[in-house]
């Protein structure tokens, strides 16, 4: 039992982790380097895959890759147990990202528009994250945690005065 328990924590602590991955990535990689293949997902298409969605091809490979470390099929004794669960954490997170970043934000896999609560905030706050035209400035990199979106639309208005960022007319920024 008492390994269960630290195995479920190992999960939900990989889980929270991967925000803060997520957020890193988006912000300094996704919005950096990589923006290269992130820029399509900032534009209007029509195509049912985007360049962008090999990041969820970097992610599948870190969590198959603690599979491997936890994997005692693959390294025998010199296997780490935890990173299996870690691997857990990372996949689950995957999944959670699918469903609210493509699925109820961005509509790809089904039709929802949430009226109120939470799910609205997190739509929202994606939106202003996609009211920058180009790499530069921008809010809400989170893709689980939602800030308030005055507090993200004042963000933008102080990002446009200050020559940071292009932000499109349409948000009221």
């Amino acid at each position: 039992m008492h390994t269960f328990v630290i195995a479920v924590l190992i999960i939900l602590a990989s889980i929270a982790a991967m925000e803060w991955v997520a957020w890193a990535s988006h912000k300094y990689i996704m919005h950096g380097f990589g923006w290269g293949w992130h820029k399509d997902h900032h534009e209007p298409h029509d195509n049912a895959l985007e360049k962008n969605d090999l990041y969820a091809i970097v992610g599948a490979a870190m969590s198959i890759s603690m599979f491997v470390l936890g994997s005692e099929w693959v390294l025998g004794k010199a296997a780490w147990w935890p990173a299996t669960f870690i691997g857990i954490g990372i996949m689950a997170y995957g999944i959670i990202y699918t469903v609210i970043h493509d699925g109820l934000v961005h509509q790809r896999y089904f039709k929802f528009v949430p009226k109120s609560g939470y799910a609205k905030r997190l739509v929202q706050a994606h939106k202003l994250h996609h009211a920058t035209i180009g790499k530069e400035g921008g809010v809400s990199f989170s893709f689980v945690y939602a800030e308030d979106p005055a507090k993200l639309k004042a963000e933008l208005k102080r990002q446009r005065e200050a020559g940071i960022a292009v932000v499109r007319d349409s948000v009221g920024a």
